[in-house]
């Protein structure tokens, strides 16, 4: 079975990553280190986790010991909100590269369709959502930035070197439309929320058009965001009695079925995870097959359930409403 996904720009991407995001900063070292041991050769990481020094140290200690080469790894980062503006772009990555021991990144992606006020490293890293924490009150302060100009940007890290691929995350179709009508370099995967309650078809399909790879983030949907209070532990989709039922036909866990799901839809995914055990288990994908009729049952799950939505959450938690979904 095939365990990459190969790019517009003839990369292959490993489709299991190991996801980056709430994996804290005393624990991502060794979680890199322990996840590399394990097999995994694809880390999904990002300015906005705060841990990027800690994964590089992981990365620096798996390369020592032999674990893996360089050129083995696939690393990947984002572009923070605060960073959209032309000048601030390709110091943004020279940051994430210096902090992750890297001299170049494999993909490197922005994170949200949403310009914020610059706000320098020096006065905080990573600059989080709210540009004054001295004043939380004040919200999110957003800028005026062309799309055109930020891609642009990442474009010019392509020619010189520091990025491989470039992506987006949280596009839209009609956002895609618009990139790629003045992409020089079209993006060689989107990032997006997907998992049974929120499949996606329509996005899914316009990508598999347009030669974007797509990778899920939370594949398994609700776990993540529980203890966050944006979803509850009766929304876990492995809990649905299909997905048991799936499980115990095929001899693996109801994660593992949702996780298969997902690659077998030919997408890339990204759990989370720092435990040794679940890190093996959520690799242990690729030695059995859903049939067509297994997969439309559990894509039938679909209640277009999104979690992370700034809409939802910036509101709730830093002042300000910023949607970017209808």
């Amino acid at each position: 079975m095939l365990t990459t996904i190969k790019l517009n720009s003839g990369d292959e991407m490993p489709l299991v990553g190991l996801g980056l995001w709430k994996i804290d900063r005393a624990d991502a070292a060794g979680s890199v280190r322990e996840a590399l041991r394990n097999g995994y050769r694809h880390l999904d990481s990002a300015c906005d986790y705060g841990n990027e020094v800690e994964v590089g140290e992981g990365i620096r200690q798996a390369l020592a010991e032999g674990t893996c080469r360089r050129d083995e790894l696939w690393v990947t980062s984002k572009l923070w909100n605060t960073y959209h503006a032309k000048e601030h772009v390709r110091p943004a990555v020279e940051r994430s590269l210096r902090d992750l021991g890297l001299d170049s990144l494999d993909l490197y992606m922005i994170h949200f369709p949403i310009a914020m006020e610059y706000v320098p490293f020096e006065r905080q890293y990573p600059p989080g959502w709210i540009s004054d924490l001295a004043h939380p009150e004040r919200g999110m302060k957003l800028a005026k930035v062309p799309r055109h100009e930020v891609w642009e940007a990442m474009e010019e890290l392509v020619r010189s070197g520091l990025v491989r691929n470039i992506g987006i995350c949280n596009y839209n179709t009609a956002l895609l439309r618009d990139l790629l009508s003045y992409a020089k370099i079209r993006p060689a995967v989107l990032q997006v929320e997907l998992h049974p309650y929120l499949t996606q078809e329509k996005l899914l399909r316009f990508c598999h058009e347009e030669g974007i790879a797509v990778t899920g983030f939370s594949p398994l949907g609700a776990p993540s965001y529980v203890p966050l209070g944006a979803a509850s532990l009766e929304e876990s989709v492995m809990e649905q009695q299909v997905v048991r039922d799936l499980a115990q036909r095929h001899g693996k866990t109801p994660a593992q079925v949702v996780l298969r799901w997902g690659v077998q839809r030919g997408t890339a995914i990204v759990p989370k995870t720092s435990k040794s055990e679940r890190m093996v288990e959520n690799r242990s994908i690729f030695d059995f097959a859903l049939t067509d009729d297994e997969m439309r049952s559990i894509s039938a799950l679909n209640r277009n359930r999104r979690f992370n939505d700034p809409g939802v959450f910036c509101e709730a938690a830093f002042h300000t409403f910023c949607p970017i979904y209808e």
